[in-house]
């Protein structure tokens, strides 16, 4: 699915995150909304890791840049929505890869969502303290 401008897509989602991935042929680059990697994610470095491990599973970090918009959820689930959309974009990319990357569990998607909140409690399970009289 290479388009006529040279780039791999891929969508990935977690929790209320949703991450658009598009892959380049580059030096290893990545950015996020129009930022450098490291400083959206505010020089993370346990975050940066777990975002680049699809590209170290497949031994690529220098060989493609990577352009992420990503929307809505908080900085853990837009590094696990993320890590997804680059998956999807290099098994797009090469349908070869696909299998180390499933081996590793990076084309899963987490289906866990927030609960919603149950009228009569508190939050969604939490409820009134119990007073016996």
């Amino acid at each position: 699915m290479a388009t006529k401008n040279n780039y791999f897509y891929g969508l990935g989602r977690r929790k209320s995150a949703t991450a658009r991935a598009r892959l380049t042929k580059g030096k290893g680059a990545i950015t996020i909304n129009g930022k450098a990697a490291d400083e959206y994610l505010d020089k993370n470095t346990s975050l940066l890791a777990e975002l680049t491990d699809p590209l170290a599973v497949i031994g690529k970090q220098k060989e493609f840049d990577v352009s992420l918009v990503i929307k809505g959820g908080g900085l853990s689930g837009q590094v696990d929505a993320a890590k997804l959309a680059i998956a999807k974009s290099i098994s797009v990319m090469n349908e070869d890869l696909r299998g180390s990357l499933k081996k590793a569990g990076l084309l899963k998607r987490d289906p866990r969502e927030k609960e919603r909140k149950k009228y009569g409690l508190r939050s969604a399970r939490k409820k009134e303290q119990f007073s016996k009289r």
